[in-house]
Parts: structure tokens; sequence; C-alpha cells
């Protein structure tokens, strides 16, 4: 996960807008920023490592900053139909449980165009706005992908009414850009960084469920596997989940090559189900275990289908126990 100063033109899940969006341009020799500074400066031994071996190290493209030099406007259509037509190719009658991720506004480059903040990402979902009703109307779920709500609250530059205001903003554009899409065809994930480091400096999700519930949307996908929050779950204790809502917490973590046991999996599961209810919690994991196209991924490809497989049968295991305590 990158800093807001620095987006990555490579193909990754945030800069195929690139391809999508009229107004934005790759900027040649810009320095890319992380915004996990605080842990690099925290263990610089292991960071100097880490990069050398994987992100930077293990990159085989082009790494360039997005930024916006002109007005936004969207020009992905048939892009985006040959993407749905695939999708829906591939799984058939079963595309209403398919979900298709779209970038949020906040991940959309650095602004050179416009007035303010404000207007750029107002702008930014004024255009977003018209994939994510591809999307929705295509018969599948939308998932919103936004790791830079909680990036701000861990990127140590940021005092805490900066935080505020940006994580405000933040949302209130992600709502503008799903106007006139049902809260129920929608999915609001976000995270807290895509690399496997210390993550001492990760925001606690209670800092910032208030801004995650207050997205327009029905399911809310966030890190709950990793050993760093695993024990969130305890926040739904004093949380009160509108009935409305589901949990998609990640009981699969994308930060460790370790398959998760699924005894363990519906473990996790049956905590969230045990507070808000098992009818709104759905098995999820931590992040996209490639975020990036150019570079190497971290945990080995057979060991994501393990973790997958891991994951289907947590799922039916906590199912099964969850059905017979109700009964």
């Amino acid at each position: 996960m990158w800093s807001p100063t620095a987006r990555w033109a490579s193909s990754a899940f945030f800069s195929y807008v690139t391809e999508r969006l009229g107004g934005l341009e790759r900027r040649h020799g810009a320095e890319t920023v992380y915004s996990f500074a605080a842990e690099q400066q925290a263990f610089p031994e292991y960071y100097e490592r880490y990069f050398a071996e994987a992100m930077m190290g293990g990159t085989v493209g082009t790494i360039e900053p997005v930024v916006c030099t002109g007005p936004l406007v969207y020009r992905g259509q048939e892009a985006l139909r040959r993407d749905l037509e695939n999708l829906a190719a591939a799984v058939g009658d079963d595309r209403a449980d398919a979900f298709v991720p779209s970038i949020a506004p906040s991940g959309v480059g650095v602004n050179e165009y416009y007035a303010s903040e404000e207007e750029y990402f107002f702008a930014v979902a004024d255009a977003m706005n018209t994939e994510y009703r591809a999307i929705v109307d295509a018969g599948f779920l939308l998932q919103v992908d936004d790791p830079f709500l909680t990036e701000i609250y861990s990127f140590h530059q940021y005092d805490a009414s900066t935080r505020e205001r940006r994580g405000r903003m933040y949302v209130e554009a992600i709502n503008h850009a799903l106007r006139g899409i049902p809260a129920e065809k929608v999915r609001f994930h976000t995270c807290y960084s895509i690399n496997e480091g210390p993550r001492v400096f990760d925001v606690p999700l209670a800092d910032v469920v208030d801004l995650v519930l207050a997205v327009d949307a029905r399911y809310y996908s966030f890190e709950a596997g990793n050993p760093r929050h695993e024990h969130e779950y305890h926040l739904w204790e004093t949380v009160a989940l509108p009935d409305d809502k589901v949990l998609v917490p990640g009981v699969i973590t994308h930060a460790s090559n370790i398959v998760e046991h699924p005894e363990l999996i519906a473990e996790r599961l049956e905590r969230f189900a045990r507070l808000v209810g098992p009818e709104r919690v759905m098995a999820g994991a931590d992040c996209g275990f490639s975020s990036q196209a150019t570079y190497r991924p971290e945990v080995d490809p057979r060991v994501m289908w393990a973790k997958f497989d891991a994951l289907a049968e947590g799922a039916r295991l906590a199912s099964g126990r969850l059905s017979v305590g109700a009964r």
C-alpha cells in the first residue's frame, strides 16, 4: 500500500484506472514513498533485506506514479465490457454471488489539475460511477477497494485533525460514486498493507470502524486473520452492527505462507457469529494475494490455493456447527 504521494502505474489493483480514465498520466522518475515508512525506521535491517527480495526487488515492470493533469472522464467502457463478459463466462449462472473489485476514489493518482483535493476526489467519483454501475448492471456485486482509508491513519506524517478530515472526505467521495446503486449490491474492502512485515503501526480497527460503517454498502471486508488484528473481533461486543449489514472478516491472511487450519478458520468465524449473528457473517480473506501483476507474489501460488481450500472447509465446519446450535 502506497502513500498518497505516489501511485504506481504498473498493472495493479488501483493503477488499472490509467486505462479507464482520461485526464491521468504516468509520471516518469518520481520517487515512491511507502506508507509504512515508520516501520522502515523502526526495523531498518528487516526492510533493507525485504525490499531487496520483494516489492521493489521483486518487480519486473516499470514503476511510475499516476498524476491527474486534466479533466477526468471515463473512457474504459470497452475494457470493462471485456472484463465483465470474461467473468460471466467463467462463473455461468452463479454471477449473483461473484464480485468485481473496483478502486475507491481515494486510490486514483495525485491531483495536479483540480482546485482542491475535495473537488478532485468528487470528480473521480463522478467518473468511477460509470464503472460501478456497469458492474452491478451486469449482475455482479461491486467491491470498492479502499486500503487508502486505513493508510491515512497509519501513515505517521498526518496529525489527528488531518486524518479525520481526509477520512470523512474519502467516505463522502465513495458514497457519491455509489449514488443510484443499491447498498445490497456493494461490498466495501479496506486493509492495512500488502506486505509481510512487523505491522506494529497498523491503525486499530476501532479507530476507523465508524468511517467503515458510514460507507453505503451491505458487506464490509477487513483484515481479521493476521496476528496484529485477530483479537479485534472483540470490537463487535460494543459496536452495534446495523441489521442490514454483513461482516466479511478475513480468516486467512495474504501475508504468510502458512496455511491456516480449517478448525482455526471455523473458530474465527464462530467468534464473529456469536457476536453479530451467523446470518451476518461471511468468510473472507484479509486481502488479495498479488496486488501487483509486475512483481512476484510473496505467497506461493500453490499455497494460495491451499489457503482457499482451507477457507472453504473452515466455512463449512462453522456453518454446520452454527446451524446445529440454532436448533
